[in-house]
């Protein structure tokens, strides 16, 4: 089980925000992705951080905190795939599918992939949330 306490920053570009993963590290991750229900592309860059409560306080400082978010994550691996089911402080449990997708490869594909994981898993469109989990804190 992996604990995140992910920290969100202003940015006008995308999403920034400081995972801190505690004994496993943390990292600063920039991401962009449609705010819609449903499969989507994905555009991310991930640095390690050595000292996440100094880079907390200095991204505050420069950028303001816009949210915080922290979970408990159990991950799954099926071939390609990233299984998530997370419990979320003061929302509740999800799950989420991330789909690695080859250099070149199509976004169809990876959402052809995610669609059959959901229909296996028994999950219909009714279920899919909008956004991001911060936007629901």
């Amino acid at each position: 089980m992996l604990e995140q306490d992910d920290t969100f920053f202003a940015s006008p570009n995308g999403r920034l925000k400081l995972r801190d993963q505690f004994e496993g590290g943390a990292e600063l991750i920039f991401y962009r992705r449609a705010d819609e229900t449903g499969p989507k592309e994905s555009f991310y860059v991930r640095v390690p951080v050595p000292d996440p409560h100094a880079m907390r306080a200095l991204l505050e400082l420069a950028h303001g905190q816009t949210g915080r978010v922290r979970k408990r994550r159990v991950l799954f691996l099926v071939g390609r795939t990233r299984i998530h089911l997370d419990t979320v402080e003061g929302l509740g449990e999800f799950l989420e599918l991330e789909v690695v997708l080859q250099d070149g490869e199509s976004a169809a594909n990876g959402v052809a992939e995610a669609e059959r994981i959901m229909t296996q898993l028994g999950v219909g469109p009714e279920q899919l949330i909008q956004g991001a989990y911060v936007d629901h804190l």
